[in-house]
């Protein structure tokens, strides 16, 4: 249960049932959970696409049984969020696909607690061929950068299901603290080597990226 520390990114490795108990208070949850689409538990083989059957993306019970430890935090944004018996909400956030193949979903939801705007993201698969470490349900960085901002301002965010770590790596990318989880060894080894990577890339490109404004004009809005 002891965490590795980088910068301002606090990791475990563990199961989060045992480890989210153990936490302080954080200002949002923002997390991709395993939600038994099927997807990662089949074996995909290709140039971007290799991987093996993974079990935990057979079953919604991981965060299910997760999510009661989430009450008192003030955010919430759980991708993949239709999957969940989850109260109503009008703060709906979708990544679009412009280039997925008939063969893929052409767009992800995420659930929020927030009473906002519902908000569409569109990325393309193509643009993020570049970031992929081998995980089959890794999240495009600027996805989980707006998911962030789309947050507010949230100063410690927690990502109890945190796989590779594309969102602790947005939050080193904009200036936060965050703290992970990953019951898997091989992925949180390459969480914390791309969180690494990120902080030790030249401050001066971290605080370009950070005025550069994150809602740029391929966000659609949606009326409520």
């Amino acid at each position: 249960m002891n965490p590795v520390i980088i910068g301002n990114a606090t990791l475990y490795l563990g199961d989060c049932l045992e480890i989210l108990p153990t936490l302080p208070k954080v200002d949002a949850v923002i997390t991709d959970p395993p939600y038994g689409g099927g997807y990662a538990s089949n074996p995909i083989h290709g140039k971007y696409g290799n991987h093996e059957p993974q079990s935990w993306d057979e079953s919604t019970e991981p965060l299910i049984k997760a999510r009661r430890f989430f009450d008192g935090v003030a955010v919430q944004i759980i991708w993949g969020g239709n999957y969940f018996e989850l109260p109503a909400s009008r703060g709906w956030l979708s990544w679009f696909k412009p280039d997925a193949p008939p063969s893929m979903a052409h767009f992800e939801l995420a659930w929020t607690n927030l009473d906002k705007n519902a908000r569409q993201i569109s990325q393309s698969i193509a643009a993020t061929n570049g970031e992929r470490v081998g995980h089959p349900t890794q999240k495009p960085l600027r996805v989980m950068r707006e998911s962030i901002a789309y947050a507010g301002n949230p100063q410690t965010i927690l990502d109890p299901f945190m796989g590779s770590g594309t969102t602790g790596v947005a939050c080193m990318n904009l200036g936060r603290k965050f703290i992970g989880i990953e019951i898997e060894p091989k992925y949180f080894d390459i969480a914390c080597e791309r969180i690494q990577k990120e902080i030790e890339r030249p401050t001066l490109m971290r605080k370009y990226e950070q005025t550069v404004p994150i809602e740029k004009p391929d966000i659609l809005r949606l009326k409520s």
